[in-house]
């Protein structure tokens, strides 16, 4: 599925303040099939940017559409993986990833359409178990699960790994371009990480410092999988575009903290 994304801009009204301008002026178009990754520093908008996108929330001016379709709502066409798993406790793995099946599918469906997401992420054996009883990047793998199980064609992922230690994060970067592979969904993926968003991406989005606008759009024309000593080079050259943004960021912050 393609995206477009037309002069977007989004405010917040706060409490007896100026209202925050946390996007400004966002135009981008994502084809189908691309693994397109958002970057920049800290309360730039990338979360806000992906939250429009999933019809979570409206922008202030400007649109956003799916395959020409306006979004004004979320809907089967997208799904979307949050930082944290947000599972049904009370509910086994099985059954949280047959949970957006159950209107679509037929109960043998389901039960087939589950198994094939399950070993898509290396959980057969866990199915009959509970959240609580698995480890956070084990969750995490359940939470892609129910997702891909949505079979959208768009798959927004907001620092799916945010929370993870760095093995962990190293394994499902691998499993999550194995499966962009073989499904060809279309991923929007927000990230802090550089060496994330090479590893994974056809292109890099980095957005300014608050309010986010895009400064920058990276080709990653690197061969898959990605060499370590190749994306050294890259790394180095995004870091360099945002530099400035992250100076910017603390630098604000110190003047917020010096005035309280």
């Amino acid at each position: 599925m393609y995206v477009n994304i037309h002069n977007v801009a989004k405010s917040f009204q706060r409490q007896d303040e100026q209202p925050l301008t946390a996007l400004e002026n966002i135009n981008l178009d994502i084809k189908q099939g691309e693994f397109v990754s958002l970057l920049g520093p800290s309360g730039c908008g990338k979360s806000t940017l992906l939250s429009i996108i999933a019809g979570l929330s409206k922008p202030s001016s400007g649109s956003i559409s799916l395959e020409n379709e306006l979004i004004t709502e979320p809907g089967p066409d997208k799904s979307m993986v949050f930082q944290e798993p947000a599972l049904f406790p009370w509910m086994s793995v099985k059954e949280n990833v047959t949970f957006p099946l159950r209107k679509k599918l037929s109960k043998q469906d389901q039960v087939e359409a589950t198994a094939h997401y399950l070993k898509m992420v290396h959980l057969s054996q866990f199915a009959e178990n509970y959240p609580h009883e698995l480890s956070g990047g084990m969750q995490q793998r359940v939470a892609i699960a129910r997702a891909l199980a949505m079979d959208s064609g768009l798959l927004l992922m907001d620092e799916p790994f945010g929370a993870l230690d760095e093995q962990t994060r190293h394994v499902l970067q691998e499993e999550v371009e194995t499966i962009w592979q073989e499904t060809k969904k279309t991923i929007v993926f927000v990230t802090h990480s550089i060496r994330e968003a090479i590893k994974l991406s056809d292109r890099i989005i980095i957005m300014s410092a608050r309010p986010g606008t895009i400064i920058s759009d990276f080709n990653v024309d690197l061969e898959r999988p990605r060499q370590q000593k190749d994306m050294a080079v890259m790394e180095e050259e995004v870091m360099a575009i945002l530099k400035t943004e992250i100076e910017s960021v603390m630098k604000e912050e110190l003047q917020h903290a010096g005035s309280h």
